[in-house]
């Protein structure tokens, strides 16, 4: 838990602005845990080979050793790189992204270890259809580490920030604000074994599979 207070960026979530982007960017690369908004509900996260950032969402969310982090990703070119994707498998993640998805797939040797489930050696990855997680991830230039924003012992995903003013104020280092963002997660789809199978119905519709 920081003692210093968090900073709040109100970025638009259709025409996001360049600076406010860089500026996150940069306290992310700098080891920030952020708030930050996709096309499901909002999201924290932090830098990929960050793990005191990791370990303090782990805390905050109050996970246990096999809840997974998913890897916010820009497009199915960085996917690839860090889940192994046959080609119906690539065909298949198409039709679905950007959108409200969560694909798990076996993980590549790049993957970082602590992304993947301990036994099955699995990665859960995304591409988000919101533009200032795009912005975002673009300025980055590469993934997030990323779960999705709750405060135990609710259960329920924060759909406005600004709500949760005193807490996340207290335990964040970055909010970004773009107004109510709904609180349905991703729908989540295992792509490990032949048969494509749903492990959660959240926001993305399945007619594709």
């Amino acid at each position: 838990c920081s003692n210093v207070m968090a900073e709040w960026l109100s970025i638009h979530p259709l025409n996001p602005q360049k600076r406010l982007l860089v500026r996150a960017a940069d306290m992310i690369r700098q080891g920030a845990i952020v708030v930050y908004p996709t096309d499901s509900c909002y999201a924290l996260g932090c830098h990929l080979g960050d793990k005191d950032a990791a370990d303090k969402i782990r805390r905050l969310r109050d996970f246990n050793k096999d809840h997974l982090f998913t890897l916010v990703c820009r497009d199915l070119s960085e996917i690839s790189t860090y889940a192994k994707v046959d080609n119906a498998q690539f065909r298949l993640i198409k039709a679905a992204t950007p959108g409200p998805f969560t694909f798990i797939f076996e993980a590549t040797k790049v993957a970082p270890k602590r992304l993947l489930h301990e036994k099955r050696k699995t990665i859960g990855l995304r591409v988000p259809d919101d533009g200032i997680a795009q912005g975002l991830l673009s300025e980055l230039g590469e993934p997030l580490l990323s779960c999705t924003l709750m405060l135990p012992p609710e259960n329920v995903p924060i759909s406005n920030p600004q709500d949760y003013f005193d807490e996340l104020d207290k335990k964040v280092d970055l909010v970004i604000e773009a107004g109510d963002c709904g609180f349905e997660p991703t729908t989540v789809v295992d792509l490990t074994s032949e048969v494509p199978r749903m492990v959660r119905q959240g926001k993305g519709k399945i007619d594709w599979l």
